[in-house]
């Protein structure tokens, strides 16, 4: 069995993708929207508040139950399906933190 993901995946991720367009706050002028995506199925959701608004970030307490592997005693996330990576969905198209930061590279530098 894979060793479940803990919620800590995301605060590396933005210091890796720190100053590119692979984080939020550097391509959402783009129209990229924070999503995440589970590689098992090909589901993709955007990414949510856990009363289902949609976050202007990435926030794992929004995300579907079935994707959830283990709650804290407050309800919140601590550990995910290995096979749920973060991204962005930019017109209709999922892209993974990498994607995005190279697509801003070639159209917005």
């Amino acid at each position: 069995m894979l060793t479940p993901k803990k919620v800590s995946f995301l605060c590396a991720e933005n210091q890796s993708f720190a100053e590119t367009g692979g984080v939020s706050k550097n391509n959402a002028h783009a129209n990229f929207v924070p999503a995440f995506k589970d590689t098992d199925t090909g589901e993709v959701t955007i990414s949510r508040f856990k009363d289902g608004r949609p976050a202007p970030c990435h926030v794992i307490d929004g995300l579907p139950d079935k994707w959830i592997i283990r709650r804290d005693l407050k309800g919140c996330v601590i550990e995910l399906k290995v096979t749920i990576v973060s991204g962005f969905v930019r017109l209709g198209r999922f892209f993974s933190r990498q994607e995005a930061a190279d697509f801003m590279e070639h159209y917005y530098q």
